[in-house]
């Protein structure tokens, strides 16, 4: 087995050549530089080394062109010529076409096998940032989840958390004196963010079956790494919802593997493309525990690689970990770009060779400064290094080479169907269905007590009547209630009179006990 994974040539005409250590691969990485510089086709060569090295990747394509992993570069491409040349130049003897063992997934389903995880799984902290939630209201989102947890209550999918959020409002009173204050207008708030969620798609990330993480670590009948590839030129649409749920599965990763030390390899590397999007206005909570989980993840042998267009889109904390780069070019148009620039060549061991910030000026397309991890895990002197050819197709496969792609998956079939078991809604709906008839059967009997000995002789005659003879008057039986017309009902049924109002009034109040 290689023991790097080949980026290039590097030094004196790019004769020597510069790679990724596996043992150091989980110390994390950062791929920079402007839009065209070519930090695509970089994180195109380095999961094909991962995969070869049988590494299991995880990567989000955000232009669609990384589906061409899965099919293997052809010599009629008009590139053919100038990559023979180039690896012919950078010393890569093993050179040669071939695609990777891929496994498309897409959270809405359509380019990929459904991504989906629970409500419960993702968590208050994350899904109060993907709602962008006050503090207030993350403070009822956090009751909600605690009362979940309490009364046995499963939060699903987004109807279970609406369902339960309606409860809470309707019984704000007594939960106020319990964990503070509960208003309708934050109870309110929220349920318009889940039906912004719900437009944009984000209902299908929630529900049954949830993603397996083991399913994102297989390698082939060959040994070689899978490459999950999430589809994600719709998902940018949304790109509050992208970084959330690429930080969920972070944090599912971190929290659900065992660890391992310092392995020979690591079991899984995360490409985060579009890296910005995690930090932009995200609260410190939220930055800090991305920390967290960057810092203590790599003993459990994933490495995390960012991908943005400045190293400055990073928090300092967190740039501070990624130890092996690769710098394209950073164009330097404004006094902010200067300084920006700057500071990117200062993160760099120096080279006596050339000057760093030049460098990072001047480098072409497909070229680029690097710095890896080495013995010890220190880092490497700063090098220019021609980046290697890749060996899967350059740009996206057709949708008939991706259909044929997931027809043939080990995936096809596990995850199509949603499983919708019984949860918060169904409880809910149940229990209100259930008071709602208590009261029916309660007025009914108030109404009994106060009738005479004749009239309720008389009833009871026209009920016998109606029943074997008068069916056309006999009442309709009741459908399956839904939760909502039990609310209704049960609303309707206290404006009827005070002995109506005095049992309704402890209905939904009595929701939750135990039965």
């Amino acid at each position: 087995m290689n023991e790097t994974v080949f980026l290039g040539g590097a030094g004196r005409e790019y004769a020597t050549p510069q790679g990724l250590s596996l043992k150091y691969a989980n110390r994390h990485g950062l791929i920079a530089g402007a839009t065209g510089t070519g930090k695509t086709v970089t994180l195109q060569i380095l999961a094909e080394g991962f995969s070869d090295a049988g590494v299991p990747v995880f990567l989000a394509d955000v232009k669609g062109d990384l589906s061409g992993l899965a099919k293997p570069g052809s010599t009629e491409h008009k590139l053919h010529d100038a990559f023979a040349e180039r690896a012919a130049r950078i010393g890569f003897v093993d050179f040669a076409y071939r695609a990777c063992p891929v496994t498309f997934w897409d959270l809405f389903g359509e380019q990929g096998h459904p991504v989906r995880t629970t409500v419960t799984e993702m968590g208050p902290l994350l899904l109060s940032r993907l709602l962008e939630l006050s503090e207030a209201q993350e403070g009822i989102l956090n009751i909600a989840f605690r009362l979940a947890d309490e009364q046995g209550m499963p939060l699903l999918d987004l109807k279970d958390l609406q369902a339960l959020l309606v409860w809470i409002g309707e019984n704000r009173g007594e939960l106020s004196l319990r964990y503070g204050n509960i208003s309708t207008a934050s109870v309110g708030a929220i349920q318009r963010r889940l039906l912004v969620l719900d437009n944009q798609g984000g209902t299908r990330l929630f529900g049954e079956p949830a993603l397996a993480l083991s399913d994102l670590m297989r390698t082939d009948d060959n040994g070689r790494g899978m490459v999950n590839i999430l589809a994600s030129d719709k998902l940018m649409a949304a790109p509050r919802l992208y970084a959330t749920f690429l930080l969920w599965l972070l944090s599912e990763l971190f929290e659900e593997l065992p660890e391992v030390g310092d392995p020979d390899k690591p079991k899984l590397v995360f490409f985060f493309d579009e890296a910005h999007l995690l930090f932009e206005d995200a609260p410190k909570v939220l930055v800090d525990k991305v920390e967290q989980v960057a810092r203590l993840i790599r003993s459990k042998g994933v490495g995390v690689y960012f991908i943005t267009q400045n190293p400055a889109d990073i928090p300092e904390d967190i740039l501070g970990q990624l130890g092996n780069r690769v710098q394209h070019a950073l164009r330097a148009f404004t006094a902010k770009d200067r300084k920006n620039l700057r500071l990117a060549a200062e993160t760099y061991r120096d080279n006596p060779a050339f000057d760093t910030e030049t460098a990072i000026r001047e480098v072409g397309v497909g070229e680029a400064v690097t710095s890896m991890l080495q013995k010890k895990g220190v880092p490497g002197m700063v090098e220019r290094t021609l980046i290697r050819p890749p060996g899967s197709q350059l740009g996206p496969v057709s949708p008939a080479e991706r259909n044929e792609v997931l027809s043939k998956s080990d995936m096809a079939g596990k995850y199509d169907e949603v499983i919708d078991r019984r949860s918060a809604y169904e409880i809910l709906a149940g229990r209100a269905a259930e008071a709602a008839r208590d009261a029916e059967r309660a007025e009914a009997d108030d109404v009994m007590d106060k009738q005479s000995p004749v009239e309720r002789e008389y009833a009871s005659a026209r009920r016998y009547s109606g029943n074997r003879v008068g069916r056309s008057t006999a009442r309709p039986s009741r459908g399956k209630d839904t939760f909502a017309s039990a609310l209704t009902e049960a609303v309707i049924k206290e404006m009827k009179g005070t002995t109506g109002r005095r049992i309704v009034r402890g209905i939904l109040g009595g929701l939750f006990r135990a039965r």
